[in-house]
């Protein structure tokens, strides 16, 4: 998937620890791409339709993106289908 063409992400780069899990809600089918953070709270909105595995990739590289790293060290660990998903850090 392409990099997310984003502007002002915040820096998530203290997520990047081996094991760490990353948790967000999701917002699929949104009018802008966009990645919040408020405390320790996550939120993503992404344009693609919930389809196929689409919106999960697109928050998978917006993660990715923000916290510096590649999409593949990026794995989704729950929520596969719902709006609140967990994201481990491979490392």
């Amino acid at each position: 998937m392409a990099k997310p063409k984003i502007r002002n992400l915040p820096d998530l780069s203290d997520f990047a620890r081996p094991g760490a899990e990353i948790a967000l809600r999701v917002t699929p089918k949104a009018a802008r791409t966009s990645l919040t953070r408020d405390g320790d709270a996550l939120r993503a909105t992404v344009t693609v339709a919930p389809e196929n595995g689409k919106a999960n990739a697109a928050v998978q590289a917006l993660l990715a993106a923000a916290m510096g790293v590649a999409p593949s060290r990026l794995e989704i660990r729950r929520g596969q289908t719902a709006r609140d998903k967990v994201f481990v850090f491979l490392g």
